[in-house]
C-alpha cells in the first residue's frame, strides 16, 4: 500500500508514520457522524465512530425496501418500498437524535433520481422526519464510491465498480484521485425487466458494456467491487472454494474464480445456496442478474486482479469531509493508535516498543514495517480478556476487525504476532486452520515479532521510559541486548525466559549487558566574587 506521508510529521521522532492525529480538532469533528444511503434496493444508516481516518461502525442498520422494483415499467417508486423506506428513515432520524449526532448526511441514488415521484418522496421525507435527502447523479455516485475505496486503500489504483439495485457505476482511481467515471442502467432490478429472457438480457449487458468501455478506455489494473450484490457473489465464491477467513473486505478473486462461481450458481439449488452462504432471500434473488453483469465486466475490461471492498458510498461521504492531511494517513496505523489510546494499560508505550523491536526488521519493506508498528500499538489492548483465552482473542480481533488497508495474509500476520505476544506456541489454537493463508516465512516473522513484544512488555513501566536496545546480527546469529541499569529489577525469571524464547525463535545466541548509568554532572565551581 502506498501511503503519502506528511514530510513535516515524518521528520519528527515518530518516524515515517507521523505523529498521532486523532486529537486534532478536524479529526475529532469526525469522531462520530451518521450517514444515510437511500438506494434502489436498501436504505441504510451507518454511524461511524473512533479514529476518523479508520472509523469503526458504531451503528449499522439496513432495511431492504426495493424502492426501484418495477421502476422500468411504472416510472415510479415501488409503493410498498416507498412506505418501508419512509418508516426506516423515521426510525433512523429518531436514533440519530437519541445518539446526540450532528445532522445526518443523506443521499439517494438511481431509483429516487429516475422516478417521476422521486422529488415528492424527498419532500415527504423532509416533512415527516426533518431529514433532507440529497439526490445525486450517477457520476457523483461513482465519485463517492471511489472515495470510499480510497478511504480503505490509500494510494490504490484501478477501476471501481459499484452496483446498486437500479444502476452500475464505474470510476478510475489513481494517486489518491478519482478520474473518469460513468454510470449505466445495469442494476439487477432493472435487468429483471429486460425482455427476451436470459439471452436478451445478456445481449443488452454486452451492448451497454461496450459503450462503457468506449468511455472508460483500457482498464487492466485492479478491479474493486463495491455493492451488496458483489458481496453476495463473493460469499458464494468463498463457499465454493472452502475459503476459511469469512472477511469480505479485501477478499480476492481471479477472472477464473468468477467464471467458476457463475457455473456453480447455475448448478445449485438457490434456496440451499442462500442458506449455506447466509444471504438474504431479497439479495439472493438479484444474484443471477449480477453474476451475468460481472462475467461480462471482467471479459470486457480484463482486470489483473479483483478485490472486494466493503467500503463504498457511505465511506465516501465520510472521506468527503476529511481534510487532505487526514486523508493521507495510513488507516491501519491511525486505528491502531486510537485503540491503544482507548484500551491499553500504558497508552504511548507502543511507540517505545516499536523502537525496541525495529532492529529485528531493519531490512523490511514499508509494507512489513507498518504491520510491525500496528502490532506494537495493539500489543496490550486485549489485556481484559481471560488469560487462558487472551492469545486467541488477540488473533480473532486482528483477523476479523474492521480495519482498512489489510490484505487477508496481513491480517493473519498481525493476528499471529499478537497471539505470540501472549503465547509461546501457536499450535493447538482453534484458529490454526487460518494459518496457511500466510506462508511459512511470514508465520516465522510473526512469531519473532510476537516474542520480541512479549519480552519488551516485561520492561513496560511508563509510556516513554528507556527500555534498552536490540541489535541483531543475522549472519552470526547473535542477538545483542542492552538494557538500562534501571531495568535490573525488571529483568527477573519471567523476562529471562521470554528472552530465551525469542532467541530460540531466531536460532540465535544472546549477548546481554546492562548499560551503566550516566554519571551525575559535577557541579561547577563557584566563582569567587570580583
Amino acid at each position: 500500500m502506498n501511503v503519502t506521508q506528511d514530510p513535516a510529521a515524518a521528520a519528527t521522532d515518530w518516524g515515517p508514520f507521523g505523529r498521532p492525529i486523532f486529537d486534532d480538532p478536524k479529526a475529532r469533528a469526525l469522531s462520530r457522524v451518521g450517514v444515510v444511503d437511500v438506494g434502489s434496493n436498501s436504505v441504510r444508516l451507518v454511524v461511524f465512530d473512533g479514529a476518523a481516518r479508520s472509523p469503526a461502525y458504531f451503528y449499522n442498520e439496513k432495511i431492504m425496501c426495493a424502492l426501484g422494483a418495477g421502476l422500468s415499467d411504472s416510472g415510479r417508486l415501488n409503493p410498498e418500498g416507498r412506505a418501508r423506506a419512509l418508516s426506516a428513515l423515521r426510525r433512523f432520524q429518531h436514533l440519530a437524535r437519541g445518539m446526540g449526532l450532528p445532522p445526518l448526511s443523506a443521499v439517494a441514488t438511481a431509483a429516487v433520481r429516475d422516478a417521476e415521484d422521486g422529488p415528492d418522496f424527498c419532500a415527504e421525507v423532509l416533512r415527516e422526519t426533518g431529514l433532507k435527502i440529497h439526490v445525486i447523479d450517477g457520476r457523483e455516485e461513482a465519485r463517492l464510491s471511489a472515495q470510499g475505496v480510497l478511504l480503505g486503500w490509500p494510494g490504490a489504483y484501478g477501476l471501481v465498480c459499484d452496483i446498486g439495485g437500479s444502476s452500475m457505476e464505474l470510476a478510475e482511481i489513481h494517486e489518491n484521485t478519482v478520474g473518469r467515471r460513468v454510470t449505466s442502467p445495469l442494476g439487477p432490478l432493472k435487468l429483471r425487466d429486460i425482455k427476451g429472457g436470459r439471452k436478451g438480457r445478456r445481449d443488452y449487458i454486452r451492448e451497454v458494456m461496450e459503450q462503457l468501455k468506449s468511455e472508460m478506455g483500457t482498464q487492466r489494473d485492479r478491479l474493486f467491487l463495491v455493492g451488496g450484490s458483489w458481496r453476495a457473489i463473493a460469499r458464494i465464491d468463498m463457499h465454493r472454494r472452502g475459503y476459511r477467513l469469512k472477511v469480505l473486505h479485501e477478499y480476492r478473486m481471479s477472472a477464473k474464480d468468477v467464471r467458476e462461481t457463475a457455473k456453480y450458481i447455475e448448478k445449485r439449488d438457490m434456496d440451499k445456496l442462500r442458506s449455506d452462504c447466509g444471504i438474504s432471500s431479497t439479495r439472493m434473488a438479484l444474484v443471477p442478474y449480477a453474476i451475468d453483469v460481472l462475467t461480462r465486466l471482467i471479459h470486457t475490461f480484463k482486470p489483473k486482479d479483483i478485490a472486494v471492498s466493503s467500503y463504498g458510498i457511505r465511506e465516501g461521504l465520510l472521506y468527503e469531509q476529511m481534510p487532505q492531511r487526514l486523508r493521507a494517513r495510513d488507516p491501519l496505523i491511525e486505528a491502531s493508535r486510537f485503540a491503544e489510546m482507548k484500551d491499553a494499560r500504558v497508552p504511548g508505550f507502543g511507540k517505545t516498543l516499536y523502537d525496541f523491536v525495529s532492529p529485528l526488521f531493519s531490512g523490511a519493506r514499508h509494507s512489513k514495517r507498518r504491520l510491525v508498528k500496528a502490532a506494537c500499538l495493539l500489543h496490550d489492548v486485549s489485556w481484559r480478556a481471560h488469560p487462558d483465552y487472551r492469545a486467541e482473542v488477540c488473533f480473532d480481533n486482528a483477523t476479523r476487525a474492521n480495519l482498512g488497508g489489510l490484505k487477508h495474509s496481513e491480517r493473519v500476520f498481525l493476528g499471529l504476532a499478537l497471539l505470540h505476544r501472549y503465547s509461546n506456541k501457536r499450535h493447538g489454537s482453534s484458529f490454526e486452520y487460518l494459518y496457511d493463508l500466510l506462508d511459512e516465512k511470514g508465520q516465522h516473522e510473526a512469531e519473532v515479532l510476537g516474542k520480541a513484544m512479549r519480552f519488551g512488555a516485561m520492561l513496560m513501566v511508563t509510556s516513554n521510559g528507556e527500555i534498552g536496545d536490540l541489535q541483531w546480527q543475522p549472519r552470526k546469529r547473535v542477538l545483542h541486548v542492552t538494557l538500562p541499569d534501571s531495568a535490573r529489577p525488571l529483568y527477573g525469571e519471567v523476562a529471562e525466559s521470554r528472552l530465551k524464547s525469542l532467541a530460540k525463535a531466531l536460532d540465535a545466541s544472546v549477548d546481554l549487558k546492562f548499560s551503566k548509568p550516566a554519571p551525575e554532572p559535577e557541579p561547577e565551581p563557584e566563582q569567587a566574587p570580583e
